[in-house]
């Protein structure tokens, strides 16, 4: 898989994609009290390029019926190996094994009724069929200034291939 530079990001020319990245960090700070990565930027497109260059892995869907996802950064898609282009046409289910789809539902709606989780570990697979662990995962709403639900975002630094 080629993974883009730093400086050709694919989104940034997307600014209803810079915008989300600004209402996924100001959802995380707003539910969880403190930032989702340190000395994130002001400007919009540079805290973008920021959460796509993170160690971390973070990724977040819409709110589809089969929500899709619309961001994953550089190490999401190193780990699920995926290219940006058909990761943000991925509906976030296929990022687990249909096994752990039952699971990852019941995570998803104990995020959606308490504003966030930080307590979830599952097993997730690789487009190749790749296993993984992930843990201390951190899955968290997201809402706009209005407070009108747009999505929900995920992010963790722990995973263990099996």
């Amino acid at each position: 898989m080629a993974v883009m530079s730093p400086s050709t990001a694919p989104f940034l020319t997307h600014a209803a994609t810079v915008q989300r990245c600004r209402i996924l960090c100001d959802s995380f700070a707003r539910l969880l009290g403190r930032p989702l990565l340190p000395g994130l930027a002001a400007d919009d497109r540079v805290l973008a390029q920021q959460l796509y260059d993170a160690q971390m892995v973070i990724v977040s869907h819409g709110t589809e019926p089969d929500p899709v996802f619309w961001f994953a950064n550089r190490t999401a898609q190193r780990l699920w190996e995926v290219e940006w282009s058909e990761f943000i046409r991925m509906p976030s289910r296929r990022s687990a094994e249909p096994e752990e789809h039952g699971e990852r539902e019941k995570l998803l709606r104990r995020a959606q009724e308490h504003g966030y989780i930080d307590d979830y570990r599952g097993v997730r697979i690789s487009a190749s069929g790749r296993r993984f662990r992930i843990e201390n995962v951190v899955l968290w709403n997201l809402s706009d200034d209005s407070g009108v639900h747009v999505g929900q975002a995920a992010t963790f630094a722990r995973w263990t291939f099996l």
